[in-house]
């Protein structure tokens, strides 16, 4: 039992850290994005 408990925790602790990974990677796109300073026309 103690073994199923541990790998559901593991298992929400790897998606917690993905989903604020994609977080941080939309957020850096958004700024690459406000702050490029090449203008395209």
């Amino acid at each position: 039992m103690k073994k199923i408990i541990l790998l559901l925790l593991a298992a929400g602790g790897a998606a917690f850290a993905k989903k604020k990974m994609d977080e941080g990677k939309t957020e850096q796109a958004l700024w690459a994005e406000a702050t490029d300073t090449v203008h395209k026309s």
